[in-house]
């Protein structure tokens, strides 16, 4: 079976798939053009760069970097970070850049967001943080 990787996060996807198996991104044939994101080159600046690694969930090992400005997260297809499960609320989380770091907030969700295993409504994110939303548990890093 032909496959193709996908511009957001490299999981090999099958030729004709339209979206991404692990991470959501729509993604194309090799014959057509891609708006992928390429995480490995992207800086933003002089502002250090965070990422949610997926420890648990249907989608161990991807990597998701946080945007600049406000990144969602949820299974609303046109999330920032794409969750597809069904313990996962359409907009569930948003994760910021303020001035005391990266701040995590509760945007509703049905079953709620655990930051080291408490269940929370906004907190401050630090490095190694365990964030938990729905079945997916995601490890806060940062770094230059």
């Amino acid at each position: 079976m032909a496959t193709s990787p996908c511009p957001r996060c490299g999981q090999p996807n099958d030729y004709a798939a339209n979206f991404c198996s692990s991470c959501g991104q729509a993604i194309g044939r090799a014959d057509e053009q891609t708006e992928g994101h390429d995480f490995e080159s992207e800086t933003h600046g002089d502002s250090p760069t965070a990422a949610l690694i997926a420890t648990q969930g249907p989608t161990v090992g991807s990597r998701y970097n946080l945007e600049p400005g406000v990144t969602t997260v949820g299974r609303h297809p046109e999330s920032h970070i794409f969750l597809d499960d069904i313990t996962v609320s359409r907009r569930h989380v948003e994760i910021s850049e303020g001035e005391a770091g990266f701040e995590v907030r509760d945007v509703g969700s049905l079953n709620g967001t655990y930051l080291n295993r408490k269940r929370i409504d906004s907190a401050t994110l630090t490095e190694g943080d365990e964030l938990q939303v729905g079945r997916f548990k995601l490890q806060f890093v940062t770094g230059q």
